[in-house]
Parts: structure tokens; sequence; C-alpha cells
């Protein structure tokens, strides 16, 4: 057994100076777990702990069943590649590769034997007595993968190893070592920044942000039902719309999102509908992914937003949108930081049922949706939306976008779901 488990595990290297915050997390053997976020947001130093490059501050890690927080690094039976590679300068591919081989005392003909199987499948056989000053960053990659494969460690820990390549090679490698792992089976805990890695390698991904955990699940859990709005921002590619408006429950209508001077309805008919009723007149931000948006030109029974177009930009296989809408726009960066996220907050409580007559609450129309405090308001937003193609659209055109309610999310000003009932 090869699990991971970081049980409360957090990181101060001063009392004001919090880097990773209460991780709760169970890395299950023979997984490829992802740790994505942005640069500055902790996993890297979740993965030094795990490593023992790092004192654990608070919390407990274990590794195969072992208490770990006191092990030293080289009885933790891990291997860690980093983004550099780190390799020796003076050493040839073939040392480099046994290097940790001979440190541990292996017979010579074995290690010989493991060296050169590892370094034909890695494509580096005929580079076994170049040094490393002499080989591509690929190459150089390589080896450093095959001198931490080479001895069959408890858990790979790779930190960014691909983030100083060229996409193309990128693209490559990183099949290679999706493939690698698992037909080695090795637990894997792997550190991005790239949503594209990371939704392409991992069997699940944890998202972080300030050094807390804000979303754990498969890749498509993450992406098509995000605990945060942090989340569906940054797995969001081109990025997301989010928009700032007010909620309303309205007996015999449903829940009336007032966006700016437009609105959607969400009917009582939708499951979701029934979480927005303790945010009666309060700030709610919608998210809707660009091919949430639809170009009409007649109704269709969805609602629209009216918006101008702006600009068309032509992506080669498809174009992208902006137009002007008289909607409040949110910045990500402001939403949820001062309060702690929960990874995947549970399922919104159903109201269905006795009382939920009793708690419909009818919107006062002179209230204006500008009075409702909007969580990182921007004053100008841009509809970005798939177009398809670019005839008949000209700028300053007046534009009608049919809203797939199915695929819209919603969130509360703190940037938690507030609509999540599949689980």
């Amino acid at each position: 057994m090869s699990d991971v488990v970081l049980d409360g595990v957090s990181k101060f290297y001063t009392p004001d100076h919090c880097v990773v915050d209460n991780m709760r997390l169970h890395i299950r053997d023979g997984e490829v777990f992802v740790l994505l976020g942005p640069s500055g947001c902790g996993k890297s130093t979740v993965l030094r702990m795990i490593a023992g490059l790092e004192e654990i501050s608070s919390g407990d890690l274990w590794l195969g069943g072992r208490h770990a927080n006191d092990l030293a690094p080289r009885d933790r039976d891990v291997a860690m590649i980093f983004q550099s590679g780190a390799l020796y300068p003076h050493f040839s591919v073939r040392d480099n590769i046994s290097f940790p081989l001979k440190l541990s005392k292996e017979n010579p003909e074995e290690t010989y034997g493991k060296v050169t199987e590892m370094a034909r499948a890695l494509g580096l056989d005929t580079m076994l007595s170049r040094r490393p000053g002499t080989l591509s960053g690929g190459q150089r990659q390589r080896v450093a993968m095959g001198r931490a494969m080479v001895r069959d460690p408890q858990v790979f820990l790779m930190d960014e190893p691909l983030s100083s390549l060229d996409a193309a090679l990128r693209t490559e490698l990183r099949m290679e070592i999706g493939g690698m792992v698992r037909s080695l089976r090795a637990t894997t805990i792997y550190v991005t920044h790239d949503q594209v890695e990371a939704l392409t390698l991992a069997d699940r991904i944890g998202i972080m942000r300030d050094g807390v955990l804000q979303d754990l699940g498969t890749p498509q859990q993450v992406y098509d039902d995000p605990a945060t709005v942090f989340t569906a921002s940054f797995l969001s590619s081109p990025q997301i719309n989010l928009l700032g408006g007010t909620a309303w429950a309205v007996q015999g209508e449903g829940v009336v999102i007032q966006l700016g001077d437009q609105q959607i309805v969400l009917p009582w008919t939708d499951p979701r509908a029934g979480s927005f009723i303790p945010l009666h007149g309060g700030p709610v931000i919608v998210g809707l992914r660009p091919d949430a948006l639809h170009a009409v030109t007649a109704p269709d029974g969805r609602p629209v937003l009216t918006a101008k177009l702006r600009t068309a930009e032509f992506h080669g296989h498809e174009w992208m949108a902006f137009a002007q809408a008289n909607i409040p726009g949110i910045d990500v960066d402001t939403v949820g930081r001062s309060t702690r996220t929960r990874p995947r907050p549970a399922a919104a409580e159903s109201r269905t049922g006795l009382g939920l007559r009793e708690r419909f609450l009818r919107r006062t129309p002179e209230a204006p949706a500008e009075e409702a405090a909007k969580p990182g308001a921007r004053r100008r937003t841009d509809l970005l939306f798939r177009a398809g193609h670019a005839r008949g659209m000209s700028r300053g055109a007046d534009v009608h976008l049919a809203v797939d309610l199915d695929r819209a999310l919603f969130f509360g000003p703190d940037g938690r779901r507030v609509d999540q009932v599949r689980r």
C-alpha cells in the first residue's frame, strides 16, 4: 500500500505567514493526483513536506500507513522530479540514472541492466555516455524521470517538470509521463499551474488557492461542477463570464436574477431554485462559459441577454466574439479570499415540502439591483461567446444571446456554489 494521507497539515514560516492551511487529503494507492493552482498558492510546499524537504508545522503525514512527520527524506521511499531536472552536470546520463541505485549499494550487474532498460523505455539508450550539458531540455527531463523511476519508489513527486519546455515537447512528455506512471501503477503527485496538464493527466485534481484546498474531484467533476467561483475561473479556457446580480425569489415565477437592467429566471421546477431562497434580495455571481451563450435571431424559450458586439476574433477553428452588456462583471481575485473555502461543499439542503410556500418572498420593485453589494464588481462587462462564424456580424450591432440554464453556474458572495446538487 502506498497511499498518502495529509491530516490537517499546515505550514507556517512565521506566525503571520501561513503558506499551507489545514490540508486534509487522501491520495489513493496507484493514483495520479494533480495539485493545480496559480504560482505562490502553496502546492510545491505541499510536495516538499511530503518529500521531507520542508518541516510540517502542524498536522500529520502518513505514507503507506506509516507516520512520516519525523522520517528523514531518505527513509520515506519517495522520488522527486524537479522543474529543472537537477542533474549532476559532470555525470554521464548512465551515471545520473544509476546514482540512487549506487547509493543503496545495489548489485552493479543488476544496476547496469535496470539503467539500460529504463534508458530504452525513455528513448535515451543512444545517449548513455553523454553529459547533461549536451542534451536538450526534453532529454534532460527524461534523464530526471529515469533517475526517479529506476529505483521503483513508493511515491513519485513531480514539481512542474514540464513548465520550462516548449508546447510541442510538453505535449509529448505529458503523454509519456502519464503512460509510464500508470504502467508502473505508482502513486504519483504532480504539481502544475497548467490546466491542460491537470485535466489530461489526473485521475483526480485538487485545486489550491492561498494555501487552502478549494476543490477536489475527477477532472470532469471539477470542470462541470466546480465548488467555488475560483475553480470555475481557473479551469476555464477561454475565460468564463462572471456576472454580478441580485437574486429574488418570486412566487409563481421562480428565482429572478437581476443582471444590471436585464434578468434571467430560474423556474421553480428547476431543482436548484430552492437554494436561492435564503439569498432573497442578496448578491449572487452567475458563471456562464462561452459555450453556454448562443446568438439567436428569434426567441426559442430560453432566457436572452442583449449586448452590443465589440469585436470578433478568429481562432482558426472558430470565432470568439466579445459583446458589451450593461451587467456588472466580477473580478475573481477579490472574491472569497477573506473566508476559508471548504473543499467540495456538501449539496445544497433540500427546501421542498412543508413550509416552502411561507419562504416565497416577493421582489420589491422599488429596490434597484444596483443597491445590492456586488463582491468584486467591475464597471464594464464583455460577454465572451462562441460565434461559429463572422458572417453578418458588425461592430456596434445588437446581439441576442440565449442562456443555456443547464450549463449556468451560480455562486454566493463568498464565492461558493449555491446550486450544487449533484453528489
